[in-house]
């Protein structure tokens, strides 16, 4: 059995749920698989919220065509949607991990080559942005990113079933541990050592995969037979020998080749199958097909928002968008006008304007709406937004505002990293420009400080 608490169990199936839940949306996985299949490996990108900052065709002068070539055919395969799908995160929000500098592909020369995805450090996220860029060597890369060079724990061009659309089959003998419960057939860890699971967020080790994986790294590395490096927590690591045993490193061991993350645990997405946590409908497709081969995605979209009721005065009442805005539907308009009244005097609303107005300010589904703007999901945050209060809402002081309104800050702060400046180099705003802000944002920003609920629309029925 895994040596996991239960509640420890749960709360790392919790945290990996979540994340597929929200940090790829179906909508960004479908128009950028599109895309590919079109040919377009640049719109794919654009539409996986991934930035390019190069062009293959200055590539091709300064590195000679048949190194341009390569390069192309790489982007070709390339599924920005699963590398966003398997790129590294934290907890407890399920964000990507800043300011990284993952390897894709190397491309050898006489000036070799390295295709690499960046994340963003944490000043400058917005919308879980990434970009893709080309390192040489000579050049430290953007002086704006903190780690420009590639990283040696987190990398991918070991793992290219992990973005490359041709070879995303892979997954079924790379993902972790085999078939079944045990985790036994794997190298013997040190006595006192856990063989899995440090905090919520980490996975189950791959172990079962650790001497395949050491041998892949050696030869891409150029490495004799020896110790491969394998890093657990922050301050435990572990000697893997070429005959599988695993002893704990002891002196300076920073020369030895270090075990990518990807290789030392297990995918997600495996455990989350084996636990019943989720359904392979939920994952993204190219993983479905490897990990649940024969299995036929059903999207099961889910209907549209109808009315909602509330208790209002010892009955039920609905309330519903109607003309762009969320209106009671069970009272008149000469009622709703002596509420005005009521309400400018300091009187109590009636209870379906209450309502209404706690889901201007504090909806239910905010923590729905949280979680799309932290994984990037502005369409689906939009219309999460909207599906609530109509697309001619007012938005109103409260959390629901302030969640747009730091969004706003956080594509403002990437802007900023985009051309280059620092934190230090921020301009200062000067006066209240939250509604231009959230305009250029993509929300509605009609201000509703002098009524407190929408006026109902002349077409409202009854």
């Amino acid at each position: 059995m895994h040596p996991h608490t239960a509640n420890g169990d749960d709360s790392r199936l919790s945290f990996w749920r979540r994340v597929r839940e929200y940090a790829v949306p179906p909508s960004m996985i479908e128009t950028a698989t599109a895309r590919r299949l079109s040919g377009d490996w640049a719109g794919a990108c654009a539409a996986a919220n991934v930035e390019v900052d190069f062009r293959p065709r200055d590539v091709a002068r300064t590195h000679g065509r048949h190194l341009a070539d390569r390069l192309r055919e790489d982007l070709r395969r390339l599924a920005p949607d699963l590398l966003r799908w398997h790129l590294p995160r934290t907890a407890p929000d399920g964000r990507l991990r800043a300011g990284l500098t993952v390897p894709l592909a190397r491309y050898p020369g006489e000036r070799p080559l390295h295709l690499v995805v960046r994340t963003p450090p944490a000043w400058a996220e917005f919308g879980q942005r990434i970009a893709l860029a080309l390192w040489d060597g000579s050049d430290p890369g953007p002086a704006r990113h903190p780690r420009p060079r590639p990283s040696r724990r987190f990398r991918l061009d070991l793992h290219r079933h992990l973005w490359d659309a041709a070879r995303s089959g892979e997954l079924a003998l790379r993902a972790g541990p085999a078939a079944g419960p045990g985790y036994e057939s794997g190298p013997r860890l040190p006595t006192g050592l856990p063989a899995s699971g440090f905090g919520a967020h980490e996975l189950l080790c791959a172990t079962d995969r650790w001497a395949a994986e050491a041998e892949l790294l050696r030869h891409a590395e150029g490495r004799p037979a020896g110790p491969v490096l394998v890093r657990l927590g922050h301050r435990q690591r572990l000697l893997l020998g070429p005959d599988g045993l695993v002893e704990e490193a002891v002196g300076d061991v920073r020369a030895l080749p270090l075990l990518p993350d990807a290789a030392t645990w297990a995918l997600p997405d495996l455990d989350l199958l084996r636990a019943g946590a989720i359904e392979p409908d939920r994952l993204h497709p190219l993983v479905t097909a490897a990990l649940a081969p024969g299995h036929r995605n059903d999207p099961r979209p889910q209907p549209p928002p109808g009315q909602r009721l509330v208790d209002c005065r010892g009955a039920r009442h609905r309330i519903a968008v109607v003309d762009g805005v969320l209106t009671p539907l069970d009272h008149d308009p000469a009622e709703l006008r002596r509420e005005e009244l009521l309400v400018a005097l300091s009187g109590r609303p009636l209870p379906c304007l209450r309502a209404i107005d706690q889901t201007h300010r504090d909806p239910a589904q905010l923590t729905d709406v949280r979680e799309r703007l932290n994984h990037g999901d502005t369409a689906g945050a939009l219309a999460a937004v909207e599906d609530l209060l109509g697309p001619q809402a007012a938005l109103r002081d409260g959390p629901l505002r302030d969640e747009l309104a730091a969004a706003a800050e956080r594509r403002i702060a990437y802007g900023r990293y985009r051309t280059g400046l620092t934190p230090d180099q921020r301009a200062v705003a000067v006066g209240s420009r939250l509604s231009y802000r959230l305009y250029r944002f993509g929300f509605p920003v009609h201000s509703a400080q002098h009524y407190p609920f929408p006026r109902p629309p002349r077409t409202a029925t009854r």
